[in-house]
């Protein structure tokens, strides 16, 4: 299942879960979350619902927060950075390299970078839910990736999409599989890791002033 959130009504609307949120796996441990994990709430999820609407919009109001705080140290960056941790998802290290570089290569007003006090921060684990982007009820983000969902559907795609959701992209189910945010949508033969011309100019307007455009937007 595929998540994130957006900082606007406008996004927000469009935002929701990402990949099969339905394959059946044991609750999470390795993630913090303060959500009920249930068969019934992730068909839900699937179809999009005003709960996931608001964990999105947690997530994405948590990372731009604190984006924005280091933001304010560096006014005249060309591009925004956005820094994360790996270090609690150390099976998907490679996946999570192949996607900050596929975002990295794709656009310019925003850079994803590893690296200490991180915006947000991977974890790896079981969750009936799929993999997701949620926050900590702390203040912080994460994204989840989930074993089994890594395993059915292609993990670097996987991680990819809900990286793309930090960067402010919605879910976008009926999409084709040359669709990125179409997460699981075109089913588990999609391989397609890379964003399409469209989802990449969408996440250099949302960033190509700063955090003022993403709060815009």
């Amino acid at each position: 299942m595929l998540r994130s959130k957006v900082l606007t009504s406008a996004l927000t609307a469009a935002l929701g879960v990402g990949l099969a949120a339905s394959l059946g796996a044991s609750p999470a441990a390795a993630a913090p979350d303060d959500r009920a994990v249930s068969p019934a709430n992730a068909t839900a999820a699937y179809a999009g619902s005003a709960a996931e609407a608001k964990a999105n919009q947690a997530f994405f109001d948590a990372v731009v927060k604190s984006v924005a705080k280091k933001r304010a140290a560096a006014p005249g960056a060309a591009a925004v950075t956005v820094v994360y941790s790996a270090s609690n998802a150390p099976s998907f290290r490679t996946q999570i390299a192949r996607s900050t570089q596929i975002w990295n290569s794709s656009v310019v007003n925003v850079r994803l970078v590893e690296g200490s006090n991180p915006d947000f921060r991977y974890y790896e684990g079981n969750d009936s839910r799929g993999s997701y982007a949620s926050t900590d009820g702390h203040g912080g983000g994460y994204i989840f990736l989930d074993y089994r969902q890594n395993q059915q559907y292609d993990s670097t795609r996987v991680t990819a999409h809900e990286t793309g959701h930090v960067l402010g992209l919605p879910d976008r189910y009926s999409g084709p599989c040359s669709e990125l945010m179409s997460g699981g949508g075109p089913g588990t033969s999609c391989r397609n890791a890379q964003p399409n011309a469209q989802e990449r100019a969408r996440v250099d307007q949302l960033w190509r002033y700063g955090l003022a455009s993403a709060f815009k937007n």
